[in-house]
């Protein structure tokens, strides 16, 4: 099981950030997936730092993978987004890995005046971006006639340094077509875990992940306190909750289903603390 951190890059400075990652790495989490929004969902006058920028940041500043959960198709053009990752890529010798998406919150779109809400055109749209991207990293000319994209014999180097992972969550038909097609890791929505059997074979050969908010009772800490706390930040407990004995049976079942990732949101935002004993109580004791 592949531990990341998933640390939406909101309410703290990126200085608190590296300090948070740097900590989650070193306890045996492989990584940080940041989320890409223009506005955080239902907190929109807090502050938040670009998508991309904080992902160059940390790889500037920590060790282990940066990624995200996942950058929204429709926020950029995909000759633009093709060089910022095979950029990021150089930058952190290997360690970016590409999570896109057609986007969770259709809302932002008519706000910001970004993209079409209509599903069918997002997943189009999305299609085109997956095909345009991968022909430029070839480093070849790359002529392009699409509904939504166009390129004329264009051309970008340097190629990636290697093959640049790419993360695609969802769990609809066309979404696992492209899957199957295009990436390296599938991320199913936790919601429908219950038909992960049915719906991995649809996924080609794409490694499943997961995304879990995570609430951590600490060996020193009061449980109600910890549980109450959790609950008042987010209406719920979600879907992990215990001690080192509790979450080690709780994601050691999660591995043997077959996840071989699990993208953990900690209820107390990455407290250090947290990290540190979970990484020494719960990571190191599952395989």
């Amino acid at each position: 099981m592949d531990f990341q951190l998933f640390l939406p890059q909101m309410r703290m400075t990126l200085a608190t950030m590296t300090e948070r990652v740097q900590t989650a790495v070193d306890a045996g989490f492989g990584g940080v997936a940041l989320m890409d929004h223009l506005a955080p969902p239902m907190a929109e006058v807090q502050p938040m730092w670009d998508a991309m920028v904080a992902a160059t940041w940390l790889g500037a500043k920590t060790t282990g993978t940066v990624g995200h959960l996942v950058l929204c198709d429709s926020f950029r053009h995909p000759a633009v987004l093709a060089r910022q990752a095979v950029s990021l890529d150089h930058a952190t010798e290997g360690r970016f890995e590409l999570g896109i998406g057609w986007g969770s919150v259709p809302d932002e779109f008519p706000t910001f005046g970004v993209g079409d809400t209509a599903a069918k055109a997002r997943v189009d749209r999305l299609t085109e971006t997956l095909e345009v991207i991968q022909a430029l990293w070839s480093g070849e000319s790359v002529s392009y006639d699409g509904q939504h994209h166009s390129l004329v014999d264009a051309v970008q180097n340097p190629p990636p340094s290697a093959p640049i992972p790419i993360v695609i969550g969802g769990a609809g038909p066309r979404t696992l077509g492209l899957v199957a097609r295009f990436a390296d890791w599938w991320n199913l929505p936790i919601h429908k875990l219950d038909q992960f059997e049915e719906l991995r074979e649809k996924a080609g050969s794409a490694r499943p992940s997961l995304q879990e908010r995570m609430t951590f009772v600490r060996e020193s800490a009061n449980r109600d306190a910890v549980i109450e706390t959790a609950q008042r930040r987010f209406g719920d407990t979600g879907h992990a909750i215990g001690d080192a004995d509790e979450l080690i049976e709780h994601f050691s079942a999660r591995a043997e289903s077959g996840i071989e990732r699990t993208y953990v949101w900690t209820t107390d935002f990455a407290d250090p603390e947290t990290l540190q004993e979970f990484g020494e109580t719960v990571i190191a004791h599952i395989p």
